[in-house]
């Protein structure tokens, strides 16, 4: 790769990166030096003891980051302006922090790996006249899918329930999705805990839920601030796709107000995205941005340069030495992680 304009075009028509490396030819920024290395550090989480939720079965936490034995290692999505996905950089055109002091990558790779992913669906009354198309979505996110992946499916209303599990038998989960009926409360945070939980049992090392819903929550016995301190703690991406009602024909309760906001947080401090969508028609195109987005990230690994074992959370920046010829583009990526306590 070492052209660095190229990038994928995808299915659902957008412009090539390289029209742009005309308009937005510049210098390229010289990166800052990156100090020595340290000894490798082992990294782990303390685990926190979660509530019970009903249908989740009670289980020891463990530490989940994905690092290897001396390895933090960050999903990074690359953008450009569009929302194009950059898939041909270098390790160069990298820059890590941790606490805001450079670290030095040890590894690089931009090779696509198994994917194991839980979907979670919203079967609330709100989501009626949304459930079709929120079908079509589903089914063009597992048409993106790899044989290797595996899926399982969580749909909620007032209560969650693991409908399907881990399988790589995707047109399972689409026929069970078949049968869905749109009715009672939304216990959306329940929702994302019995799927966190369950992705304890998977298999690949690369891990990601996706969120279709309406917004809001009404039903859940966790709060937003419990799953936001469980999302931190794993290294689950977490992309959704929130479904909304143009704001000038919006009669919201102030449940459903609050939750684009929730799921843009919970999709931003694990690396991933949170896509609105007003247009019903635009479900299916925006389900396979994310699929292939999945599948475009970079993989940078560092061995952290504090070793103090004091179980605080490391917050982690991931800066761009800008290509040139490319317009500025946009780094998506894990926010931080939890050391390991003695």
């Amino acid at each position: 790769m070492n052209v660095l304009t190229q990038t994928r075009l995808h299915r659902w028509a957008a412009i090539p990166v390289l029209c742009f490396a005309a308009a937005f030819a510049a210098q390229d920024p010289k990166p800052a030096e990156v100090k020595p290395q340290p000894p490798d550090a082992r990294v782990t989480i303390t685990p926190r003891a979660p509530k019970p939720v009903p249908g989740a079965k009670e289980e020891r936490r463990t530490p989940n980051i994905r690092i290897d034995t001396n390895l933090v290692q960050i999903n990074v999505t690359v953008t450009t302006p569009l929302g194009q996905v950059v898939t041909a950089m270098e390790r160069e055109h990298f820059r890590i922090f941790e606490d805001k002091v450079e670290q030095k990558i040890a590894s690089f790779t931009s090779e696509e790996a198994p994917l194991s992913i839980g979907l979670v669906f919203d079967m609330s009354g709100s989501m009626g006249n949304k459930l079709h198309k929120s079908r079509q979505a589903a089914a063009q996110f597992f048409r993106t899918s790899n044989p290797e992946d595996e899926f399982f499916l969580v749909t909620f209303n007032e209560r969650p329930e693991l409908t399907v599990p881990l399988t790589h038998n995707t047109e399972e989960i689409q026929n069970r999705l078949a049968f869905t009926n749109a009715k009672g409360r939304t216990a959306l945070l329940d929702g994302v805990y019995l799927a966190m939980a369950q992705m304890k049992k998977s298999k690949n090392p690369r891990k990601a839920i996706l969120i279709l819903s309406d917004g809001g929550d009404n039903s859940s016995r966790y709060t937003e601030s419990e799953i936001r301190n469980l999302v931190r703690e794993s290294d689950v991406q977490i992309y959704a796709i929130g479904i909304f009602e143009p704001m000038g024909s919006r009669g919201r309760t102030a449940e459903e107000l609050s939750g684009p906001g929730m799921l843009n947080e919970l999709a931003e401090q694990t690396g991933g995205r949170h896509f609105p969508v007003e247009n019903l028609n635009d479900l299916p195109d925006v389900a396979a941005k994310i699929g292939v987005e999945l599948r475009s990230q970079y993989i940078i690994g560092y061995s952290p340069m504090n070793l103090e074992r004091d179980g605080k959370y490391r917050r982690v920046e991931v800066k761009l030495v800008q290509p040139r010829g490319l317009p500025p583009l946009r780094a998506y990526f894990r926010t931080g992680y939890y050391a390991p306590a003695q």
